[in-house]
């Protein structure tokens, strides 16, 4: 099997001292290699390609064949990085929390330690409220896309 370390390096090396940033990595048992970037400013084809280009020249496919496919971590994925909310600040997103509770709103504020969402009233006259969350509280964070 791959070696999960091996590649986290090769990674973390290939991303330092840019505005990209690693969010996940899956091994699978059939050395399928699934990972997933983002970056402050987007993640373009250019840096996906660049990325598998230097995982792949790390490992040897005549001791250890395996598929590798990098990622940009979508918008329809759920955000697990700090930094990821403080990228969508001033989008749409739904959070939930550990007890289940649905928070569905704009993001106005992120840091390492909560989040803020308003969230817009049900009827036109009822004020805009804003719900602090503990960052430690969440459970999942999707950004919210209209059309």
């Amino acid at each position: 099997m791959i070696d999960k370390e091996i590649v986290l390096k090769v990674i973390e090396d290939e991303l330092e001292g840019s505005d990209l940033f690693f969010v996940d990595l899956k091994i699978g048992k059939d050395n399928k290699i699934s990972v997933f970037i983002d970056g402050d400013n987007g993640v373009t084809i250019k840096n996906c390609i660049d990325l598998s280009r230097k995982i792949e020249g790390n490992l040897d496919r005549e001791v250890e064949d395996f598929e590798l496919s990098v990622f940009s971590a979508g918008v329809g994925e759920a955000l697990k990085l700090v930094r990821q909310y403080i990228k969508n600040i001033g989008r749409n997103i739904s959070i939930t929390t550990l007890d289940d509770k649905k928070v569905e709103g704009e993001l106005v504020f992120a840091d390492e330690n909560k989040l803020i969402v308003r969230q817009t009233p049900k009827r036109k006259k009822d004020n805009l409220v804003e719900t602090e969350i503990a960052f430690t509280n969440v459970k999942e964070g999707k950004i919210i896309i209209i059309f």
